[in-house]
């Protein structure tokens, strides 16, 4: 950085304190309330299994706290505690010091460099200001309102992690600084192509300058218009408008290496079809997964080695579209009445959601992949993309007259607990609660707007509306998955349901 952007290092020193409170709250998050290994007993304090006690501010340990700079924890009892007086401020070096399983230290490493990045984005904000009103009807508004996304996932110590990236890779292609890029198309031998469209890899940069070294029959076929990194990083958006690529990179994101699996490139199109159909009479449009190819490599697609085409939203002149992840920064002044906005919202995006559950697919609705249109600043739609989370109950599609498509991977269930969490988990646990809170700080009632939220959840009619009304709220548990031996299964914990007799 001394190097690069040498403008950023009295900065980065003064974002380091803010940086590691914002990552050492979503750790004492988890410890809280996750099924972390090595935590005995939770009450005013944390009791762990080596006989001491690890004791923070309350309102830190919350699900979305917001803390500021400073944030400690401390470590009491025990042969292996700190001085007494010392206290634990860098989320990393306390992880370091807890006995937390085998994979501590993996978890640790990951933090250490979720601070870093964290830091390095709040020393380079964007310019100050709302610019809803700038993005209005404009195809490259959706990407600039997502590069001003900071922090990344709300509840995950790994939000700004990037395994595998420098400073200077960071800098260049992470969607908080800005960056806009091309692509690199290169040309794949027509044998050596898996897919239905013509033999061309869209690659990031990052993962072309990587690539031609190991596969040199791969050949240089250009570079594509200005693109925009959005959120997920290695999707990106034309400046000029038109469809969104998903690339693969071998970068741990958060939580996984984001290449494109076989599944994802077989699926997506498949699925695209099937949810047109599914949605045609609801307010929910799903942007379709047009296109994808992989290349072959010993007669195998290969998951480093793929794309996807998506669909562009459509705006008119007074829409502007952004994920509900960036809705948060921005709500407080987009919500002048806060519980009629609410009110608007919730019946915009809940009854669709339960809808397409009932009839078979259930969507992942997290903050990166669901997008709310805003017409005139109003809630006027909602926006899904992202087709590799969902989950498909064959069960329920025939019930709906609807034939399941071939679909491959872990998608496949019939399992209506499973069809809930994935639903529930994401859109109720993650993206309503983070946004009532959000609002609850700046005024609103917090009983008010979950009514709401249950009233719109009633209004669908299903099955399954009444169960999330009543059911404890799943959350994933994302840390405890990061310290467990395969780190991409799914962990849950729960709280419970503010909507209960609601």
């Amino acid at each position: 950085m001394r190097i690069l952007r040498p403008d950023l290092l009295a900065a980065y020193d003064g974002a380091l304190p803010g940086a590691r409170a914002a990552i050492l709250a979503r750790l004492l998050y988890a410890l809280h309330h996750e099924p972390i290994p090595g935590v005995t007993h939770r009450a005013r304090h944390l009791a762990l299994a080596d006989g001491r006690a690890l004791t923070a501010p309350t309102d830190a340990t919350v699900p979305f706290a917001a803390p500021a700079p400073g944030l400690t924890a401390r470590l009491t009892g025990g042969e292996a505690a700190p001085a007494p007086g010392e206290a634990h401020d860098d989320p990393a070096t306390l992880l370091r010091s807890l006995d937390l399983g085998p994979h501590t230290g993996r978890l640790a490493q990951e933090i250490d460099n979720s601070v870093a990045n964290l830091a390095l984005a709040l020393a380079d904000p964007p310019p100050p200001g709302v610019p809803l009103r700038d993005a209005e009807g404009d195809p490259d508004g959706l990407g600039r309102l997502e590069q001003r996304v900071l922090d990344g996932h709300p509840l995950h110590p790994c939000c700004r992690t990037r395994g595998g990236m420098t400073v200077a890779d960071v800098l260049a292609y992470a969607p908080e600084h800005r960056p806009v890029i091309r692509l690199r198309r290169l040309a794949v031998p027509p044998e050596r192509w898996y897919g239905d469209t013509p033999p061309v890899l869209y690659a990031h940069p990052w993962q072309a300058d990587r690539l031609k070294d190991r596969y040199p029959w791969l050949s240089d076929a250009g570079q594509t218009e200005p693109v925009r990194p959005l959120m997920s990083l290695r999707t990106v958006a034309p400046l000029a408008g038109g469809d969104h690529l998903k690339t693969a990179v071998d970068i741990q994101l958060t939580s996984a290496v984001r290449t494109v699996s076989p599944a994802a490139v077989h699926n997506g199109p498949r699925l695209s079809v099937l949810l047109g159909e599914l949605t045609a009479d609801l307010p929910l449009t799903v942007l379709a997964e047009t296109a994808a190819g992989a290349v072959l490599v010993g007669g195998q697609p290969q998951r480093h080695l793929a794309y996807l085409r998506r669909a562009a939203p459509r705006l008119a002149r007074t829409e502007t579209v952004l994920p509900l992840g960036a809705l948060a920064a921005l709500l407080p002044g987009i919500a002048v009445d806060p519980h009629a906005w609410w009110h608007d919202f919730a019946q915009l995006l809940f009854p669709p959601l339960l809808t397409v559950l009932d009839r078979g697919v259930a969507l992942e609705a997290h903050g990166q992949n669901t997008l709310l249109v805003l017409d005139d600043g109003r809630p006027g739609r909602i926006v899904y993309r992202d087709l590799g989370g969902v989950r498909v109950s064959a069960k329920r599609l025939r019930a709906a007259g609807v034939e399941a498509p071939p679909v491959e991977g872990d998608l496949p269930t019939d399992d209506p607990d499973v069809l809930r969490t994935k639903l529930a988990g994401a859109v109720l646990g993650t993206v309503a609660a983070q946004l009532i809170t959000v609002l609850a700080r700046a005024g609103a009632e917090p009983a008010r707007l979950w009514a709401a939220t249950a009233a719109a959840i009633r209004g669908a009619g299903t099955a399954d509306g009444a169960r999330l009304l009543s059911d404890p709220l799943p959350v994933k548990a994302t840390t405890a998955m990061r310290l467990a031996d395969d780190p991409l299964d799914d962990l849950w914990t729960t709280f419970d349901n503010p909507m209960a007799g609601a």
